[in-house]
């Protein structure tokens, strides 16, 4: 599992030539530290890290308060419509992304949000799987303890606040970790919408290291890797809690 971050290591250290020698040079004769200089000069590296980190932070706000609330309304509220509208939320993630890139980038054009963080944030606002992944989380809570807060006079809004998000906190964790993951490696969105390199997150500027004719492997893999450190960081730390929202979800 480890070795394709090794490899990678050992290329971003490497030259172009023991990069795309045949057979591949496994060791570089000397460490190529410059690469890693390379690839802070190249893009503006820490204004495109400031911009994926940006849109990490809105992104998995709105996913708490949103995905939270709307997976606690349908995991425990009765209301007309209930399973049809959940139903659509789930039919949502049978639909390939691509099918709405036309009709969003039109509406984010009309707004005037091209190659701005909010154009690239807005769409991602609400995740149907984050909604699904919390409505689980919700079902497998005990529901004596709503009864309990009801007896003691407390609302919707009440037991919701106090008793059900506090023991949701497993849930959120994994909810958050897997939405900076997925805002940290998007590139399709952010490859439409950002045109500007300083309005670009890390891995759009990723991306336009390749060239047309050529690419700077060595350069590249140098920038991947500073780019993969903070995430990678974060995963092992939270890996646990991960493993236990998605398992205490999915029963």
């Amino acid at each position: 599992m480890a070795f394709p971050f090794a490899w990678q290591l050992i290329m971003s250290l490497s030259t172009n030539a023991e990069v795309t020698g045949v057979p591949p040079t496994l060791w570089p004769s000397s460490l190529q530290w410059v690469n890693y200089a390379d690839a802070l000069s190249k893009i503006p590296f820490f204004q495109q890290i400031w911009v994926t980190v940006q849109v990490a932070i809105v992104t998995n706000i709105a996913h708490v308060v949103f995905c939270t609330m709307a997976g606690y309304a349908f995991a425990r509220m009765r209301f007309p419509g209930n399973r049809l509208i959940f139903g659509i939320f789930l039919a949502v993630l049978m639909i390939p992304g691509q099918v709405f890139i036309l009709p969003v980038y039109q509406i984010i054009q009309g707004l005037q949000l091209l190659n701005t963080v909010a154009g690239i944030v807005l769409p991602g606002l609400i995740s149907a799987f984050g909604t699904f992944m919390m409505r689980q989380f919700f079902r497998g809570l005990p529901v004596e303890l709503e009864e309990a807060a009801r007896l003691d006079g407390a609302n919707s809004f009440q037991i919701f606040r106090r008793i059900m998000l506090p023991l949701a906190m497993p849930g959120i964790s994994a909810l958050v970790v897997l939405g900076i993951l997925d805002s940290w490696n998007d590139l399709l969105w952010p490859l439409i919408v950002a045109t500007g390199s300083n309005n670009m997150p890390i891995s759009v500027g990723l991306a336009t290291l390749q060239g047309d004719v050529s690419t700077d492997y060595v350069t590249m893999m140098a920038a991947s890797f500073l780019a993969m450190a903070p995430i990678l960081i974060l995963f092992i730390f939270m890996q646990r809690r991960v493993i236990e929202g998605i398992s205490f979800a999915s029963k």
